[in-house]
């Protein structure tokens, strides 16, 4: 844990020396804000509750997730600072977990800024704080599933622009496979259980599970799985690619 400790205090460090966390959680929370009182319609809906909020995170962290993602292994690749990092006495599982855990840490930072909204609707009505803590738990576990995804097709290419339209190419297929419109066209040419299948893979879909305030094993297993699956592919990766 000494070497994942020290790479995740350097990286959650390297956010806020550069302009990069402030950009992030300016925009994160002006899109957020403008989504949830505009778009969204909060007041006009007249209910004490952050649905409309929650609602449009898994298209927003489908940005500016893979723009956090795309710098942890490209920009070390680019830089050739990956040489250095490989060179420090630490595991190659023990730099993922560390860059991760880090990039995941400032995410969730940029989640709990937006406690300004949740204070508005108390203020405004009564509503269930149960409900909203669980659905902030699935917004962090989505973005979670969205960094590991990024992290991992970072480490595949030096180019950060590519790591990045990569990553939400991927989370975009992520996101839609439970749509009703994909589940439809799935079973019309496909055996239910494969439709099924597709659609457990869903962000969407375990998310929106969680938002009903019902913390499910499953929907948990789902985010728990695809990270660490996510993240054993990074590492080989990583140790593939060493030297390229």
């Amino acid at each position: 844990m000494a070497g994942t400790t020290a790479i995740f205090r350097r990286e959650l460090a390297g956010y806020f020396t550069s302009p990069l966390a402030y950009v992030f959680i300016t925009i994160f929370l002006m899109l957020s804000g403008a989504l949830t009182f505009y778009m969204g319609g909060f007041f006009q809906r007249g209910q004490a509750d952050l649905q409309a909020f929650f609602l449009f995170h898994p298209w927003l962290y489908l940005f500016l997730i893979p723009a956090v993602a795309m710098r942890l292994w490209a920009e070390e690749r680019k830089t050739g600072t990956i040489e250095f990092l490989m060179t420090l006495p630490v595991s190659t599982a023990q730099a993922v977990a560390g860059k991760f855990l880090a990039a995941w840490a400032f995410a969730g930072i940029a989640l709990l800024l937006t406690f300004p909204i949740w204070i508005t609707v108390n203020v405004l009505g009564a509503p269930d704080n149960g409900v909203i803590l669980a659905t902030y738990l699935g917004s962090w576990l989505m973005a979670g599933g969205f960094l590991a995804i990024g992290a991992c097709l970072s480490a595949v290419t030096r180019n950060q622009v590519i790591a990045f339209v990569l990553a939400a190419a991927v989370c975009f297929v992520f996101n839609l496979a439970g749509i009703e419109l994909v589940q439809n066209f799935l079973r019309a040419w496909t055996p239910a259980f494969f439709a099924d299948a597709v659609g457990s893979f869903s962000f969407l879909s375990n998310y929106q599970a969680i938002s009903q305030g019902v913390i499910d094993l499953r929907n948990l297993l789902f985010f728990g799985s695809l990270i660490g699956i996510a993240l054993l592919i990074n590492t080989l990766v990583v140790d593939l690619r060493k030297g390229v």
